[in-house]
């Protein structure tokens, strides 16, 4: 095997060099593209809150929910607990599985996806052990539902000030 020369070396110095610098300068633009797609991953939720500065709460027929734990939460709405502590029966209302609100309420409140809560009240369906929440197509509906229905559950909305 040869060796090249010194005069090759000398006429393709410049190419080398330049596809080595242009190497460099790919691999930077890689590396500040996934810091960006990770600080973006981390910061566009929290600037989304920010700027929304809305909450996800429960509203309940009997103005209660204040005092459920998590845990009663959790069981209401996979659909494990069906009476109140007097023996009325719950009624669960949720919005459709793709509603922003609803997927919130599943992350913050329940800790949950959205395709869990839904994965279990299929079980719960096609096993005849249970029955999955009514669906309401808005938080309008949802709330004069909860507030015409005795022992109803569900949940809105609510703007930092609201109460």
């Amino acid at each position: 095997m040869q060796r090249p020369s010194s005069g090759w070396f000398s006429k393709n110095a410049t190419r080398v060099r330049l596809i080595v610098a242009s190497s460099q300068a790919f691999f930077l633009v890689l590396v500040n593209l996934r810091r960006a797609v990770v600080l973006s991953a981390v910061m566009l939720p929290t600037m989304a809150l920010q700027a929304d500065d809305s909450k996800v709460r429960l509203l309940d027929s009997t103005k209660n929910a204040k005092q459920l734990t998590t845990e009663t939460i959790r069981e209401i709405f996979f659909m494990r607990l069906s009476t109140w502590p007097d023996g009325t029966p719950i009624h669960v209302f949720v919005l459709p599985d793709n509603h922003p609100l609803h997927i919130r309420f599943a992350k913050e409140i329940l800790g949950v996806y959205p395709f869990q809560l839904r994965s279990a009240w299929d079980r719960l369906v096609f096993s005849g052990t249970g029955v999955s929440p009514t669906t309401v197509e808005s938080e309008e509906e949802m709330r004069a539902r909860i507030e015409s229905t005795p022992g109803a559950i569900g949940y809105t909305e609510t703007i930092s000030g609201d109460h």
